[in-house]
């Protein structure tokens, strides 16, 4: 299983931020994924930035989120801007 905060990227309050938002174990992060997972955190928190995305998607391939590759980067950040946009709209 594992602490949370014990994956790069991962710190306290990010740890206590997803346990918040019903994730409390590295397997359970690697089963949601980043996506799901920063969905969770978005629903208790609108004001979640995208550096959280991708420090959970590092956290989750074990990597500081500054060395994701770029296509992935990319990935993350169309999701973000689809998702705070869908929100945006629904008002």
């Amino acid at each position: 299983m594992g602490k949370l905060c014990e994956l790069p990227n991962i710190g306290k309050e990010l740890e206590k931020s997803l346990e918040k938002a019903g994730i409390n174990s590295v397997d359970q992060l690697q089963v949601v994924g980043s996506c799901r997972a920063f969905q969770m955190l978005y629903a208790i928190d609108p004001a979640v930035c995208i550096n959280k995305l991708f420090a959970i998607e590092g956290a989750i391939q074990n990597i500081r989120w500054h060395n994701l590759d770029i296509a992935k980067k990319e990935e993350l950040h169309n999701f973000f801007m689809l998702l705070t946009k869908e929100n945006l709209y629904r008002g």
